[in-house]
């Protein structure tokens, strides 16, 4: 059995606090998180480089002295690990910590863990110049005050101006001029996975946005984790895998990286070669006995969102079952009159609404596309299984992290398409947030371990960052298949 916060009496500086007391919402959700006995455990099990971090961290943590650490480790070197076994040491000692990730898939993973953007309240639109929304006399900004520690995963994600967006905000609720307002904070994260996204940016642009530009820097400490656990049983295949990541990998005379011939579905054409793909990474898709184990820790990988569309609708249309169809409920916001407008709208899907159309049925994988109840594990990229159906509920169940097999409802919600230069023209759309799983974005994956991937590029990776977050999904070399096209060469950036 595990143990959760409130079993302890809260001891943190000047704040003494009953397990009997009236407490805040948020304060109350801290107390409420379980803690594993298998995480309480999981100092004995650290390695050599985790140990290190670990024993450094806790004893600033346990000292309370400011810092801020940054953790670098490509993907299995035991990141999530660490962070598990500093969460449950520093929680079993009656302390709060603060656990988030830049992305939903991350933060799901975490104990008590949610996005970065929902917990400290970062605006959505990143370019806005507005501060993040917590009042220094809130509830959340006396959480904050309390915690020991504060994780975020995934940093590397991040755009800088976000990361600067939180030490304004820490050193005004910490009345501090120090870094962060002088609370302890490990960053983490694996540069050679993909950089912030740059709507229209150039690759300066991109650079510029990363957090090794922000000013903020070069006050952090840098802890490297080099031993990748997750690949031990397949050498040759990390090696591989950190060529790519390193952007030293030989490449032709067309600056094309080779794929190993064991990995490469040779291509016949569109249809039978995709189908091929599909009859490796989700065999026997028809017998309902493996559908739990099927979908859960296996997925197709592709560049853009129009692909994900595209294999979804092969698989879902042969998964048996009845299918359950939603159509979204669009409506014209502005004042013009539009010849056709609705069946204009049913073909439009702005960034941050969902698609017209909507066909799932029981068993099948779906991904959340927003925020809806992070501390319940409902976050963007938290993955389920389609369980039910009714009008305006999905009925699901997680199907990954620490809330795994939880049962959940889904709303069906309205959304308003931003009015900008790049849709101009206003409307809300009223549709599920979520969509099938089947197949994902690249981007879309990072930060998750499959059981087996399939890579589906009809085009170019975008950079060697993308094709090294694509194959390191996989944990050896022999759970991996890509299909290219004979026209789409693998392009290696410099």
């Amino acid at each position: 059995m595990g143990k959760k916060l409130e079993d302890f009496i809260f001891i943190n500086d000047d704040v003494i606090i009953s397990s009997h007391d009236s407490l805040t919402k948020e304060l109350q959700t801290e107390r409420n998180v379980i803690i594993s006995n298998e995480d309480l455990l999981a100092f004995e099990q650290l390695n050599e480089e985790q140990k290190f971090a670990y024993d450094r961290i806790l004893y600033h943590v346990n000292n309370n002295f400011p810092h801020v650490f940054f953790i670098d480790g490509l993907g299995g070197t035991g990141k999530m690990f660490l962070y598990k076994a500093l969460l449950a040491t520093i929680r079993s000692a009656a302390h709060i910590v603060l656990a988030t990730a830049t992305s939903g898939v991350a933060a799901s993973l975490l104990p008590g863990g949610c996005t970065s953007h929902s917990r400290f309240k970062i605006p959505l639109d990143e370019n806005d110049p507005k501060p993040c929304s917590i009042s220094k006399q809130s509830t959340l900004a006396h959480l904050i005050k309390l915690a020991k520690l504060i994780i975020w995963d995934e940093a590397t994600m991040a755009k800088r101006s976000i990361i600067e967006k939180l030490d304004e905000m820490l050193r005004d609720i910490m009345d501090s001029d120090i870094i962060f307002g002088g609370k302890i904070i490990v960053f983490g994260g694996d540069f050679r996975q993909t950089f912030p996204v740059i709507l229209k940016g150039t690759k300066d642009d991109i650079i510029d946005s990363s957090i090794v530009m922000s000013p903020l820097w070069n006050q952090f400490d840098k802890i490297n984790l080099k031993k990748n656990m997750r690949a031990l049983l397949d050498p040759n295949f990390l090696t591989y895998l950190l060529k790519i990541g390193d952007g030293v990998e030989n490449t032709n005379e067309k600056d094309e990286i080779q794929i190993p011939p064991t990995a490469n579905i040779p291509f016949i054409d569109d249809i039978t070669s995709l189908n091929t793909l599909v009859d490796m990474v989700f065999p026997n898709i028809d017998d309902c006995n493996l559908y739990f184990s099927l979908f859960v820790n296996r997925a197709i990988l592709t560049t853009r969102n129009d692909f994900v569309h595209e294999i979804n609708d092969v698989l879902i249309n042969r998964f048996p079952g009845e299918e359950t169809t939603y159509f979204s409920c669009d409506e014209n916001t502005s004042s013009c009159v539009i010849p056709d407008q609705e069946e204009l709208f049913h073909c439009l899907t702005p960034q941050g609404l969902r698609p017209h159309k909507l066909t799932l049925k029981i068993n099948a994988p779906i991904i959340l596309l927003r925020n809806i109840n992070p501390t319940e594990g409902l976050c963007n990229g938290t993955h389920l299984l389609c369980k039910g159906f009714s009008s305006n509920i999905i009925y699901a169940e997680i199907s990954v992290g620490v809330h795994a097999r939880k049962p959940v409802f889904i709303p069906r919600i309205t959304l308003e398409a931003p009015y900008d230069h790049f849709s101009s023209i206003p409307f809300k759309k009223k549709q599920f947030s979520v969509r099938l799983c089947y197949a994902m974005t690249i981007n879309k994956a990072q930060c998750q371990t499959l059981d087996f991937v399939g890579v589906y590029l009809k085009e170019p990776v975008f950079s060697h960052g993308q094709l090294y977050v694509a194959l390191s999904r996989a944990k050896s070399l022999d759970q991996l298949k890509v299909l290219i096209r004979p026209s789409t060469p693998l392009i290696q950036s410099t």
